[in-house]
């Protein structure tokens, strides 16, 4: 019985931290092992009413997302988060335990861990996460520098990202699942 569900997680933000900025959007995907090797299951995303007192125009520039649409058709944060919770826990495999995942996975998880705890709400992940940053540079013996996606791409022989689709939530999350994938092939130290 595998021990981990991985869900790798990507969200998008109006600023470099959480309570002065927003998690806005969120996308997710599951990755789990299989006996034909690593299975990638269907995303996730919400977007999310923003609340906080700071906007980041770099921020916003680099995720694209309209902030009055968001006010106008997003979910409010607390219901995000119920749904994002439901949505892990229908995915997690019996007998195993819901790992966080993310490329730069303090940035995202963070956010996420904030939005949990501000809300009242416990972080179906808790307070660990798998940064496919660190386990490429472990596994691939890679400078922390040279350990950004475009680098993974070309060493990982993985299909090129989609300009248009970088920076949305569930794109990231799908794309950041292959590159998951790609690691616990190559890596003799994680469990499943």
């Amino acid at each position: 019985m595998p021990r981990s569900t991985y869900f790798c997680v990507d969200i998008e933000c109006s600023g470099p931290v959480p309570a002065l900025y927003d998690m806005i959007s969120l996308g997710a995907v599951r990755v789990v092992e299989t006996d034909a090797g690593h299975s990638i299951g269907e995303p996730f995303y919400v977007e999310i009413k923003p609340r906080a007192p700071r906007v980041d125009a770099g921020a916003m520039a680099v995720n694209g997302l309209d902030l009055a649409e968001l006010e106008a058709t997003a979910l409010p944060m607390a219901e995000a988060l119920d749904t994002l919770t439901a949505w892990v826990k229908s995915q997690t495999l019996a007998g195993s335990v819901p790992v966080f995942v993310g490329h730069n996975a303090p940035f995202d998880w963070s956010f996420v861990n904030y939005a949990y705890h501000a809300n009242g709400r416990t972080n179906p992940f808790g307070y660990k996460a798998l940064d496919t940053k660190a386990l490429a540079t472990g596994t691939l013996g890679l400078h922390w520098l040279d350990s950004n996606k475009e680098t993974l791409e070309t060493l990982l022989d993985l299909p090129p990202q989609d300009a248009e689709l970088v920076h949305r939530a569930d794109y990231d999350a799908a794309y950041q699942a292959l590159i998951l994938v790609r690691l616990l092939e190559r890596s003799p130290c994680v469990d499943s």
